[in-house]
């Protein structure tokens, strides 16, 4: 099938980034030159995560595939990046108090991994139904829990009120600059690794939840590769971020649960994170459980990887002819690995 929207994409890339926050104050978003400090302040610290490649998958989709292994990056998922550019960031005079992070697990792993190597309090605000083994690995970095009910609780709010009486930093999943900077070091490793191979990425395909990594990877990708085109990969009934590029505007999600990718139930894209997704990415695809599922099959058998189902959404769009990757490089991210040991049993049997 045609790539959607591809027009539109490579229209809006040449677009001035619109100016706005999560306050609705001025501020200046992101640029490419901010992930590249990101880069610089991650370098030792990070892990530069390979590109794999896959005969069967190239076969199978009809395109050159790369696949981006963020699941082998520090606390098992690209959220490392971003959590420890913000963290290492903040003034050592300021970090008596710690931080306060909200997470599903893969942010609240790598705000707790951050703060353990940065010697800062870490508190996190996790929902119930979390995976046992991103609750675990969030304790063993020695971050304070507290849990909620996804469907009765605001863990904005909750996170917020924490930070206030403690007098800690809150750090926010996605909608931070310093957050998407930091995430944005994997979209520049993906093309200084191609251009090792002689090769530029024709498209980037993302799993998006609030959007972060998606925002920051596009303006690594962009300001290096202006012709590539980038794609959210979502679950159905999650594609907040394909309904929004339609409308332009910020669509929600009807609800709060309801797929095996806990990863990415976010319900909305968030407001910086739209404002660069808007204007350097513009399209998205959206796949079922059962596509996620063959997926992490795939990956497990083909790779030798354990991908869990939120970080295999975008290898799932190219495996299922979502996005047309024939006689193109494209790479696809699998930006994450954590998943409790149960239900991967069931996904790759």
């Amino acid at each position: 099938m045609a790539a959607p929207n591809a027009l539109a994409c490579e229209a809006r890339a040449a677009l001035p980034l619109p100016v706005m926050s999560a306050v609705d104050d001025p501020v200046a978003l992101p640029t490419a030159a901010d992930v590249d400090e990101a880069a610089r302040r991650l370098t030792g610290v990070a892990l530069h995560t390979p590109l794999l490649t896959s005969a069967p998958l190239d076969a199978m989709t009809g395109g050159r595939i790369f696949l981006k292994a963020e699941t082998l990056q520090r606390t098992g998922s690209f959220k490392f990046r971003g959590a420890y550019n913000k963290l290492a960031a903040i003034p050592p005079d300021q970090r008596a108090g710690g931080v306060v992070a909200y997470s599903s697990g893969n942010h609240a792993q790598g705000v707790a991994a951050a703060a353990q190597l940065l010697g800062m309090p870490c508190v996190i605000v996790m929902p119930r139904d979390a995976p046992r083994a991103k609750r675990e690995r969030t304790a063993a970095f020695g971050a304070e829990i507290i849990l909620y009910d996804r469907l009765r609780d605001d863990r904005e709010t909750m996170a917020a009120e924490i930070a206030a009486r403690r007098g800690a930093i809150l750090v926010p999943p996605y909608d931070d600059a310093l957050i998407i900077a930091g995430q944005g070091t994997a979209g520049r490793e993906i093309v200084e690794d191609l251009r090792t191979l002689g090769l530029v990425p024709e498209i980037v395909v993302v799993t998006a939840s609030g959007g972060g990594l998606t925002a920051g990877i596009a303006l690594a990708v962009k300001s290096r590769v202006p012709s590539a085109l980038l794609y959210t990969a979502e679950p159905q009934g999650f594609d907040d971020h394909a309904r929004s590029f339609h409308s332009g505007r910020r669509e929600e999600n009807a609800s709060l649960t309801g797929t095996i990718c806990d990863a990415l139930m976010a319900r909305m894209p968030g407001k910086l994170t739209f404002a660069i997704n808007q204007s350097l990415v513009g399209a998205g695809v959206a796949v079922s459980d059962d596509e996620v599922a063959a997926a992490v099959a795939f990956a497990f058998a083909e790779l030798k990887l354990v991908v869990e189902p939120g970080g295999a959404v975008a290898l799932a769009a190219v495996m299922h002819g979502k996005i047309d990757v024939t006689n193109k490089v494209a790479v696809a991210v699998l930006s994450g690995g954590n998943v409790d040991p149960e239900v991967y049993s069931r996904l790759v049997a």
